[in-house]
């Protein structure tokens, strides 16, 4: 699916975005996580392999919450919920995770904040569907 221009302008923005994953047991593990795109697919940064990386290699299914400071008509927050389908890429992360903290934290910063950091990995998100409340969803709310 393409990433509709709206929500691109968005995640470009850096809000932190809530990526849900499925645990093994299937309930859900929520963490805030820093995002941007690679063409048509969301991208996140880590550097461990914490427990959203073992769950993406386990089951691919993911959500992404982002919250706005933008109001619909109606005086609604506007907000965008991303499903999709993730995988693991096996390094990349520290650049990744260096690339978006310009957005996120300012120039002239240096994260991961040390010396030669692990390479990470980076989860790669192919959109499938997108909801929430906004001109994204092409209903009046």
């Amino acid at each position: 699916m393409q990433i509709p221009k709206e929500v691109r302008t968005l995640i470009e923005a850096g809000p932190p975005a809530h990526l849900v994953t499925l645990n093994p047991d299937g309930s859900p593990q929520v963490t805030v996580v820093w995002i941007g795109l690679d063409g048509d697919e969301i991208v996140a940064g880590h550097i461990p392999e914490n427990q959203k990386v073992k769950n993406i290699r386990r089951d691919p299914r993911v959500a992404i919450s982002i919250h706005t400071d933008s109001k619909s008509a109606m005086g609604l927050t506007e907000y965008v919920i991303v499903y999709g389908l993730a995988h693991i890429q096996e390094g990349g992360g520290a650049e990744l995770l260096q690339r978006l903290a310009i957005t996120y934290m300012g120039p002239g910063v240096k994260f991961p904040p040390m010396e030669n950091p692990p390479s990470g990995y980076v989860t790669r998100i192919r959109v499938e569907r997108i909801d929430g409340v906004g001109p994204w969803t092409g209903r009046p709310v």
